[in-house]
């Protein structure tokens, strides 16, 4: 058997969403803190996210998490997220995920019931806190990076749509939050191209009439998200159908997305700190969000964030390039 290339990961689901959790065979990515590293990655190791996320080895909804070194000297491990739509800054499905791998694995010290894991992120610091029984990570509650709206209630012009009304919120990735009712589409996954195809529209607008740019973050200068809201959500439960460049949808909560949401519902005075979110997948499945504090970033008022979760360890493998394979970094079908 010859390989020119071999790498080791722990693959898990986070509420229905995978995250494969490299642990060998990457070597430390250059760069002086996690985000210079994520930047050196897509220019020059994009090829191992393509091989790893791409088919045949991945599929159309594929993430993942490589474990670095952390560049601070309070943390425990790096990470780097990868995903077939790129490297995002942060992920709070893949930080649930990691964090499940690192105790199920023994990658970090176990302490029972509580295991805290401090995570160097390109966002910046990601504390997971780990319900362990037997050894078992029964679950996860993350306390995110400052979350914060960018725009409230604005309106962009989308071809085939019209005028589409939207806010804008980060929580570690920039988030459009859009009423399916504002497009006319049913919360319902038989319509699930439909509502896909008008989130590709809306991410295609924002991104050439009004990109958002974070003002700490180097980097991040658009928006690969839509998260469509059910009719009847609030400020207690939320389901939503999460669109994702370059078209799929989140299986998950979606961590990021949460914290956005929960930004952009305390700024319109409907969500206080220390009160339970719940936010509902397109699947089912669910997550429960609570801001625990404000703060700012670069002068805007922002929210901290927990997200819980829960995630299972799926399979542990060795990723093979054959140096005859004709698709060394995949393909997307």
């Amino acid at each position: 058997m010859k390989s020119s290339r071999m790498i080791s990961a722990v693959d898990s689901h986070t509420e229905g969403m995978p995250t494969r959790v490299v642990t060998g065979g990457v070597g430390v990515i250059p760069g002086a803190t996690m985000n210079e590293k994520r930047l050196h990655f897509m220019e020059h190791l994009d090829d191992l996210r393509l091989f790893l996320m791409n088919e045949p080895r991945g599929h159309a909804a594929m993430s993942g998490a490589i474990l670095q070194p952390s560049t601070r000297a309070d943390c425990d491990w790096g990470v780097v997220y990868i995903e077939v739509s790129g490297c995002l800054p942060m992920c709070g499905h893949g930080t649930i995920g990691v964090a499940t791998v690192l105790v199920e694995t023994g990658m970090v010290e176990v302490v029972e019931p509580v295991t805290t894991i401090r995570l160097d992120t390109p966002a910046g610091l990601v504390i997971a806190r780990v319900d362990v029984s037997d050894g078992h990570a029964d679950r996860v509650t993350i306390e995110n990076v400052p979350s914060y709206v960018d725009r409230l209630d604005a309106t962009i012009e989308v071809p085939g749509l019209g005028t589409v009304p939207y806010s804008l919120a980060f929580g570690g990735n920039f988030y459009a939050m859009v009423d399916l009712d504002d497009v006319g589409l049913p919360f319902d996954r038989d319509r699930q191209q439909d509502i896909l195809d008008a989130g590709l529209r809306i991410m295609a607008a924002i991104n050439e009439q009004v990109p958002p740019v974070h003002p700490e973050i180097a980097g991040l200068d658009h928006c690969h998200h839509v998260e469509f809201i059910a009719p009847g959500s609030d400020a207690v439960l939320s389901r939503h159908a999460m669109a994702i460049f370059p078209g799929w949808f989140d299986r998950s909560p979606c961590g990021t997305g949460t914290s956005a949401r929960m930004a952009e519902l305390w700024a319109r005075g409907e969500l206080p700190l220390d009160q339970d979110f719940v936010n509902e997948s397109f699947i089912g499945s669910r997550f429960t969000g609570r801001l625990i504090a404000e703060t700012t970033v670069a002068g805007r008022p922002a929210v901290i964030p927990t997200i819980s979760g829960r995630a299972w360890v799926t399979g542990i493998g060795s990723y093979l390039l054959d140096p005859a394979d004709p698709f060394p970094t995949g393909f997307q079908f």
